[in-house]
């Protein structure tokens, strides 16, 4: 896996900051919760994953790249 630039890094904290609501909507991961899934963000690492607490109980990361969700509840 490839580190994003530090500018998108950055980029990804202005979009998805602690707190705001998120849903899922692709993880390629034998345990991620069902597409659909809504979360709130814990914050987003130095690699660019998105750390989430999702409401199913899991806190799987949206890895940069390669997973997907969008911001809800605007």
């Amino acid at each position: 896996m490839r580190f994003p630039h530090r500018e998108t890094v950055e980029r990804l904290r202005q979009e998805y900051p602690a707190g705001c609501r998120v849903e899922l909507l692709h993880m390629d991961d034998p345990q991620a919760p069902p597409i659909g899934t809504l979360g709130t963000v814990k914050g987003v690492d130095d690699s660019g994953s998105i750390m989430v607490a999702w409401d199913t109980g899991g806190s799987l990361h949206v890895l940069y790249g390669v997973d997907e969700c969008r911001r809800v509840g605007e």
